[in-house]
């Protein structure tokens, strides 16, 4: 794709490279080049609204006991990232990304969710373009879960916002975020030479919807976690 030949010229030059958008940029021969080159990548998709309330909500009632069996998110905006998503491909992508966010919460609590992978929630993303509501957009959620003796508890959510003026500090903060990871490095008992950080910068999750980890690493959607493990990095 056009975006994977921008990131790769990015790594090429030397230069960190974040993906804001939620289409497969760092395929697999990316992220290899940018450990080649001791670059920094991150990814994918800003995480600014609609998102960001999931991955808050879903942790307190997985973590309140409730559990949530139904997530049905309704999104229209006028602005050219609705128009893009009217694109099957790229709508997909943004679904994926959107709907992803609860997996590792859920897979957290054995007790509500005993099945794993295959005991998930029901988990709906619509995303609509309306031009004349042009860079207003409106969210709106439900989220049913089950409760004490078989009941049902409902949360419906309507949010209004500027997505522009959300997505903006979210693009000055990863740029700072990761001008200071370039600054950093680290060295243990088993190292002889200072090293930096392995190329994926899962630190930045906190502010993605998608995030990219390193192999082998666990993906954190819950925002507090994420949240935490910026502030202990810098406490250490």
């Amino acid at each position: 794709s056009q975006s994977t030949v921008f990131a790769v010229a990015s790594i090429l030059e030397g230069c960190s490279y974040i993906n804001g958008s939620p289409q497969n940029t760092l395929v697999p021969g990316v992220i290899e080049l940018a450990g080649q080159k001791g670059v920094f990548i991150g990814g994918d998709d800003f995480k600014s609204g609609q998102t960001k309330m999931k991955s808050v909500l879903v942790d307190f009632l997985v973590s309140a006991g409730l559990k949530p069996e139904s997530i049905v998110s309704y999104n229209h905006l006028g602005n050219n990232d609705g128009k893009n998503l009217q694109a099957p491909k790229q709508f997909r992508s943004k679904e994926i990304s959107k709907s992803n966010v609860v997996d590792d919460m859920v897979e957290s609590n054995h007790i509500l969710y005993p099945g794993g992978k295959s005991d998930h929630p029901d988990h709906c993303v619509v995303i609509k373009y309306v031009p004349f509501v042009k860079d207003s957009k409106r969210a709106m959620d439900e989220y049913t879960s089950s409760i004490f003796m078989n009941g049902k508890n409902t949360i419906v959510m309507h949010n209004t916002c500027e997505d522009s003026l959300l997505a903006a500090p979210i693009i000055i903060d990863l740029c700072l975020f990761t001008e200071l990871m370039e600054r950093i490095h680290y060295k243990t008992k088993g190292m002889s030479e200072w090293g930096q950080m392995k190329p994926v910068l899962s630190i930045l999750s906190y502010l993605l919807k998608a995030p990219m980890v390193n192999k082998g690493a666990p993906v954190i959607n819950a925002l507090f976690k994420q949240r935490e493990s910026i502030v202990n990095l810098f406490r250490a």
